[in-house]
């Protein structure tokens, strides 16, 4: 019989599949981020280089698949999906929480499948805030890490996904001063990811200040892990819970301001993830100044039928990032985070409230 934690991470496969779990009424800003289109672009379509090298580590397109779960039977099969299409195509992937693992070391095999279907892909270990709070922080981190033989690590930050689980921890008292220490001992880059909420400038000062390298903004307008949460509660008759999950269900920055804000106030490695549904969403994030960008919806349908679904759902998403590159002029990713971007509607308002300058990327040229 599976644990109280094991249940949720079933619990959150079945709803993701099974329910609408989307923003409502946020979106991401990808609408008003708009490229503009190169008659002439110049260039050769198939010689396009897709390539990229982050934190040390050559991707072919600069994709990741976002960590989605971990630690049951049903999620293992899924991560060793996920696992083999991005180890055939040069990609990444962070996994779910390991606490479950950590704290039941009979649950390992459910995260190591990810190494041993993906041995040189770049692999991502997690763990979570609250966690590293109760806990001693270091030892945790150290061992994510050494189970799934990582690249990095992901600390995440869900406080909204907290607030409205039944079983939620809320204590958020120290995770700088955490996060931090395992900064300074562990020897892989580590990540500091939101979970659907985005990251706003100060944060991604404060996470710069403490030598974080990256930083995943999982914004709003993609999955909301708050509808998520209202689902479970609504299972259970948790009327509260249900009333806080559909107030929340649009909480957050929005992706793309979310990018803006950390690209132009921190300076490190940024991913964009939260609701990128295709590769012009993808084109679109590097233009803004990131160097990855992440899914994880996309996918996860797909990854439970089998590797190939996996694969060409991804090679898709790569060969429409090959196409807007193309069209756009931009015959390799440094080139592409050059073309003009024009920023409009509730973005640019976002922006320019708080002293960002979106006519800043209409006006340059590669």
């Amino acid at each position: 019989m599976p644990n109280q934690l094991e249940k949720r991470k079933l619990d959150h496969i079945q709803i993701s599949l099974e329910e609408n779990v989307q923003a409502k009424h946020v979106t991401t800003g990808f609408e008003d981020a708009l490229l503009v289109h190169k008659a002439l672009p110049e260039i050769e379509r198939d010689k396009i280089d897709l390539s990229t090298v982050v934190f040390n580590h050559k991707f072919s397109a600069p994709l990741i698949v976002e960590a989605m779960t971990g630690g049951t039977k049903k999620a293992a099969e899924i991560n060793a999906n996920i696992a083999q299409a991005i180890e055939q195509l040069g990609l990444g992937m962070g996994v779910g929480s390991q606490r479950v693992a950590i704290e039941n070391p009979r649950l390992e095999r459910f995260f190591t499948i990810a190494r041993e279907n993906a041995p040189t892909a770049f692999l991502i270990a997690n763990i979570g805030a609250p966690q590293i709070i109760k806990k001693q922080g270091v030892k945790e981190a150290k061992r994510a890490v050494e189970m799934i033989k990582a690249d990095a690590l992901a600390i995440h930050l869900n406080s909204l996904q907290e607030a409205i689980q039944p079983e939620g921890e809320t204590n958020y008292v120290g995770v700088l001063n955490k996060i931090n220490e395992i900064v300074q001992t562990i020897d892989v880059p580590v990540i500091v990811k939101e979970t659907g909420s985005g990251i706003a400038a100060e944060e991604a000062k404060m996470v710069k200040a403490i030598d974080v390298k990256g930083i995943d903004v999982a914004g709003a307008g993609g999955t909301s892990w708050a509808a998520v949460e209202y689902h479970r509660a609504k299972k259970i008759n948790d009327e509260l819970r249900q009333r806080l999950g559909e107030t929340f269900r649009d909480w957050g920055i929005p992706t793309v301001v979310s990018v803006i804000e950390v690209v132009q106030s921190a300076g490190l490695k940024v991913i964009a993830s939260g609701g990128v549904r295709s590769g012009i969403d993808v084109a679109k994030a590097l233009a803004l100044g990131a160097d990855l960008t992440g899914v994880a919806m996309p996918i996860l349908r797909p990854a439970t039928k089998g590797s190939k679904e996996v694969k060409k759902t991804l090679q898709f998403m790569i060969q429409e990032l090959r196409n807007t590159m193309f069209l756009t002029g931009a015959k390799s990713i440094q080139e592409l985070k050059t073309i003009p971007v024009i920023i409009t509607g509730k973005t640019a308002e976002w922006l320019r409230a708080r002293g960002f300058l979106p006519k800043l990327y209409a006006t340059r040229s590669k």
